[in-house]
């Protein structure tokens, strides 16, 4: 008898855990008030947006940028009660940001991240409507890397602290929560229109403002061709990877035999690594990773990869479910039609 395909997969749970997380980080601020929401995490590890005044929880980078604009340049302007006044919020708001982290490390970007969900939906969206698929080769995934780590020592860092300084202007002290993606698509889910419109005040806000919308645009375009674009560029990705090896959640691939080298698990990948293809343990888990464990889930081999927390195994791939999972999706995301019987034609007869 043919394998059927599971109920409950892991990628479907993933998707159940991403629709409730989407519901709470953008509206679960609604249930209990925006500033009791606020007053509960200013931490999140995935980019969930604090101008979203009904969210459940914001993203570190906004608490990050304002207390280095607002802390740490004018306290060094000032030269007074440096360690008291800055050192120690932050060091508090890092503390809160990991004790997060650690729980579930980069599964915060792959299950619980609204910006990570809704380019999600949009690329299913896109295959549904039969759009080209475009993947990244393994030169252009490794050459992207260091745009995320750029940005946010540039605009999550640098710029928030030289506008504390009076170096650049108070703009800039949020520059990239004025432009992330996030702040448009999780607003524009509750019905709030006011963070797309582009302000003429300043010029600089302005080219932010634009800059802000153009993202947006191009984000929501990508995603119907290719996985997790802004995914791959994402300064929040390059904080939690700064992190990644101290949590005990984390990806592992065995060193065996029974690995042919197929190439399936990158194929499943969405972010396009190429470590998890050629590598094994703990290096397998690339600074890209966000757990979302496609790759376990794909790998036609037993026990190869696996998804751990400490010494316990939560997910490890299998033959069975690879070959039930392919009945239903490919590795790159394209549902299958289901397959019905069909009838034996009128007057014919069983031999």
């Amino acid at each position: 008898m043919a394998d059927a395909v599971p109920r409950l997969t892991l990628g479907r749970l993933r998707l159940a855990v991403q629709l409730v997380m989407l519901f709470v980080t953008v509206y679960g601020g609604s249930l209990v008030g925006y500033y009791t929401a606020e007053k509960i995490t200013g931490s999140l590890p995935a980019l969930s947006c604090a101008y979203d005044k009904l969210n459940g929880a914001h993203c570190q980078l906004i608490t990050t940028q304002h207390q280095l604009h607002h802390r740490v340049g004018e306290q060094i302007a000032q030269l007074g009660h440096f360690a008291l006044n800055m050192v120690l919020p932050l060091a508090f708001s890092f503390l809160a940001f990991y004790l997060f982290f650690v729980v579930l490390n980069k599964a915060f970007c792959g299950w619980i991240c609204p910006l990570g969900t809704v380019q999600e939906l949009i690329y299913r969206l896109g295959r549904r409507l039969k759009r080209p698929f475009r993947n990244l080769s393994e030169t252009a995934a490794r050459r992207l890397r260091p745009v995320k780590w750029a940005l946010l020592l540039g605009l999550v860092f640098a710029l928030p602290v030289t506008a504390g300084l009076g170096v650049t202007p108070a703009s800039t002290g949020d520059v990239f929560c004025q432009i992330c993606p996030s702040r448009l698509a999780t607003t524009l889910l509750t019905g709030d229109t006011e963070q797309i419109m582009v302000r003429s005040s300043d010029a600089l806000v302005f080219v932010f403002g634009a800059l802000a919308n153009t993202l947006f645009g191009f984000v929501v375009v990508a995603a119907l061709a290719a996985r997790q674009p802004f995914c791959r560029i994402c300064p929040l990705m390059a904080l939690n990877a700064a992190f990644q090896r101290l949590s005990p959640m984390r990806l592992v691939k065995t060193e065996s035999d029974k690995c042919e080298k197929c190439g399936i698990c990158r194929q499943a990948c969405p972010m396009d690594i190429p470590e998890i293809h050629h590598e094994h343990g703990r290096q397998a888990f690339a600074e890209d990773c966000t757990l979302c464990g496609r790759c376990a889930e794909y790998c036609p081999q037993d026990g190869v990869i696996q998804l751990k927390f400490g010494p316990l195994a939560l997910f490890k791939s299998s033959r069975a479910y690879y070959k039930a999972r392919f009945k239903g999706e490919t590795p790159a995301g394209e549902a299958k039609p289901l397959r019905r019987m069909e009838r034996p034609a009128a007057g014919t007869a069983d031999a």
